[in-house]
């Protein structure tokens, strides 16, 4: 993703791009962290590590974090994907893909995998198992758990390839038109998905999907491939006005949907108004604030992040790898953090900042010693 951003645009590096979607893997790392220390116990049964010591902090941030920071990686993989396209024909394109996502993908279910339920008995206290149930296709528990994402990316390359042959054009869309489909689309999908009973996740040995959002990650993904044909990102920018009037509104539908949805946790089978009325409240929050949310979050990295100093280059280049080993890394530090008398709250910043300095430091480490010398 790195090398496409480089490129993105010939002599005008779109550098908030690369700042975003690091900052989008810090996210990811605060996310798992706080999957250790949150309160309502729903991570408790396949989470690697399970702290007794919890807040409720951790799963109100979780919340938030879960609403856009996959929506927004999908959005900027979108975004580069129609240049990498471009440059190469349809099976060199994936061959890159499949080198860039698939490889990485094999290696850490063989290694990641297992060192996760290792990690996860040991927190227990539970004894290990054969060594033939350490893996994504025979766990039973986890499946690819954080790794779900590269064969995702990869299968929407394939259906982008395929859409792109058959002379789809999304420029003809406008980017008004685009929105408004996506939402009323991923409105009218999420809300079937619930009250059909199809929510929660698909596991196969290749691929694993949340039901009720792999819809709205790919419309997410085609927007972004639009945004850069309808090249949004070229034009100086102007006004703020829009920009502002988003900033003070987002938070309405972003509690409505918290509220909604810590309803159906803390009172299960009982609704504010009746199911289907709180099922459309709680995907009509969702969806307002992942378009308020993404929106909030590239604009604002173009406005006031679009450089590159000697520390933020490092990190765009270590946030890919880092998001591949940060889990297990977590698990490690969790183990030294776990029967400590600390708050559980300074637990929280403790875990998120050393995990994502540390996998940092692994990648960086990797890259300037043994990947130098390949």
């Amino acid at each position: 993703m790195t090398e496409k951003v480089r490129d993105a645009l010939k002599g005008n590096r779109i550098y908030f791009l690369d700042n975003l979607r690091t900052f989008m893997i810090f996210l990811v790392v605060l996310y798992h962290a706080g999957c250790v220390y949150e309160s309502s116990g729903i991570f408790a049964s396949f989470w690697l590590v399970d702290d007794p010591s919890t807040n409720h902090l951790a799963g109100i941030l979780n919340i938030i974090i879960d609403i856009m920071v996959m929506p927004t990686i999908f959005f900027i993989s979108g975004f580069l994907t129609p240049l990498s396209l471009k440059k190469k024909n349809g099976w060199a394109f994936l061959k890159s893909r499949f080198k860039r996502l698939m490889i990485p993908w094999m290696i850490a279910g063989l290694t990641l995998i297992p060192l996760y339920k290792i990690i996860f008995l040991y927190s227990r206290d539970l004894p290990q198992e054969s060594w033939t149930t350490y893996f994504h296709w025979s766990n039973g528990i986890w499946s690819q758990n954080w790794l779900w994402f590269l064969p995702v990316l990869f299968l929407f390359d394939i259906l982008y390839l395929a859409l792109s042959k058959v002379n789809i054009h999304l420029s003809n869309i406008t980017l008004k038109q685009a929105v408004f489909a996506i939402f009323l689309i991923g409105f009218i999908y999420s809300f079937c998905m619930s009250i059909f009973e199809f929510r929660g996740w698909t596991k196969t040995f290749f691929i694993d999907f949340q039901n009720e959002k792999i819809l709205i990650y790919f419309m997410i993904f085609l927007l972004g491939s639009l945004c850069y044909k309808l090249k949004i990102f070229e034009p100086a920018v102007t006004g703020k006005k829009f920009y502002i009037v988003i900033c003070c509104i987002a938070w309405i539908p972003m509690n409505l949907y918290i509220f909604v949805l810590l309803n159906f946790f803390i009172r299960p089978g009982s609704f504010i108004f009746s199911v289907v009325i709180d099922t459309i409240l709680l995907w009509l929050g969702f969806h307002l604030s992942l378009l308020c949310l993404l929106y909030l979050m590239v604009t604002t990295f173009r406005y006031y992040l679009n450089r590159q100093g000697k520390i933020l280059k490092a990190l765009n280049e270590n946030a890919y790898s880092v998001y591949i080993i940060h889990v297990i890394v977590i698990g490690a530090i969790a183990l030294t953090l776990l029967n400590s008398a600390i708050p559980s709250l300074l637990k929280f910043f403790i875990l998120t900042v050393s995990a994502y300095v540390v996998s940092n430091l692994i990648v960086y480490s990797y890259r300037k010693t043994i990947k130098s010398k390949i």
